[in-house]
């Protein structure tokens, strides 16, 4: 019960921590001492069987995207497939002028700079997010978007 209640607090700050603005500071030290208590959420790729295990780290990003193949887009768009692929690309979603103009692509390298520092890798991106400041955490988040393909 108390971990279950641990859980539900941390997500609900992590998620309140997701939603900055682009003049909030970066989170506190201890929200990332609180990322690691978050249990990995398993997840069904659609149209297979196989399991994917999702980063605590991710909890942040879910409060905006979406993962699920052909899935909605959320206050940001849906990321599956989103490795690889230039900035803006997924049609029907309003990306900001700044990102359209980017002419970014989301590899390896430009994902791990972006979700370091968004505003100051795209200069007027909507997503208003401090960043990912863990390296470790970063870099999970990334594989984790490398498997979100057919």
């Amino acid at each position: 019960m108390i971990a279950k209640v641990t859980l539900i607090s941390a997500t609900t700050l992590f998620l309140l921590t997701a939603c900055g603005s682009e003049t909030s500071s970066p989170a506190p030290e201890n929200i990332q001492e609180n990322e690691a208590q978050i249990e990995t959420v398993t997840e069904t790729k659609p149209e297979t069987e196989t399991a994917v295990a999702t980063p605590a780290a991710f909890a942040q990003c879910r409060a905006c995207h979406t993962v699920e193949k052909d899935g909605r887009n959320g206050i940001g768009p849906n990321l599956w497939g989103v490795a690889g692929q230039p900035a803006a690309h997924l049609a029907g979603f309003n990306y900001s002028p700044a990102m359209k103009e980017s002419g970014l692509t989301w590899d390896t390298e430009t994902l791990d700079k972006f979700l370091k520092e968004p505003m100051k890798t795209v200069r007027g991106t909507k997503m208003a997010f401090a960043g990912l400041r863990n390296d470790e955490q970063r870099a999970e988040v990334i594989a984790f978007l490398e498997t979100l393909k057919d």
